[in-house]
This record gives structure tokens, C-alpha cells and sequence, in this order.
């Protein structure tokens, strides 16, 4: 198996782990429909591979990783200190960086106004 396929593997296999041990306000209270924390985004190295759900990763949709929520989920991403927001659907797992809510594509970054920096407070709303 190639690097690349073993990396991809790894991946998804951490995508599962976490996703069951997830400790996010979406992860047993679906009455909930607020989070706040900090997003970052996916680096231009993921463009094209697997996610979680089986899609082609595209930095070019308005995409996102969540730790619990269901694929297919749609949710309104907000800063708070710029009123800037973007709309973007759940399609992966992460992020696997402690402290990070949400991990985004680099298009929705882009919108945010989050690009240079890499990382910025979000609000995290649920749209369905």
C-alpha cells in the first residue's frame, strides 16, 4: 500500500475515534444548536482526498470537518468579532487539533476572512 493510501487510511481511522469519543456541545445534546470555539482549515495537501464520508476532499466547496455532527449536516459558521459568516456542509471528521471546533475548506476560510491568520473564534450554528 502506498504512503499516500496509508496516510489516508490512518485518517479515516482517526476520523471514527474521534467521532465516538467526540466531546463537543453537538455530541449528546442535539437540543443544542450553538458552539463557540476556534476554526481553522484544511491545507492545500488534503485537496482531492478521501474524507470521512467518502468524498473527494475539494478546498473550493464550502465545506467543513466536525467532530460528532452527521455528514450531510448543514450549519452557519459565524466570527463573532467581524459578523462575517459562511453556510457550509459537514462531509468530514476532525478537527484533531485540541481546542478547535471546526475544521474548514479554504474556500469557506476565505469567506471568513480567516486565511492569513489560519485560525479564528467562530460560532457554530446548526441550519437543519
Amino acid at each position: 500500500m502506498g504512503a499516500q493510501k496509508r496516510l489516508i487510511r490512518t485518517i479515516c481511522l482517526a476520523a471514527v475515534l474521534a467521532s465516538s469519543a467526540a466531546n463537543s456541545a453537538f455530541a449528546h445534546d442535539t437540543s443544542t444548536e450553538t458552539q463557540e470555539g476556534i476554526a481553522s482549515f484544511y491545507s492545500d495537501r488534503f485537496q482531492g482526498a478521501t474524507t470521512a464520508s467518502g468524498e473527494p476532499f475539494d478546498q473550493q466547496a464550502l465545506t467543513a470537518a466536525h467532530p460528532s455532527l452527521p455528514f450531510g449536516t448543514k450549519v452557519l459558521v459565524t466570527r463573532p468579532d467581524t459578523g462575517q459568516e459562511v453556510e457550509v456542509l459537514i462531509n468530514d471528521r476532525g478537527p484533531f487539533v485540541k481546542g478547535r471546533i471546526i475544521d474548514l475548506s479554504k474556500r469557506a476560510a476565505v469567506k471568513l476572512g480567516m486565511l492569513r491568520r489560519g485560525t479564528a473564534p467562530v460560532m457554530v450554528t446548526l441550519l437543519d
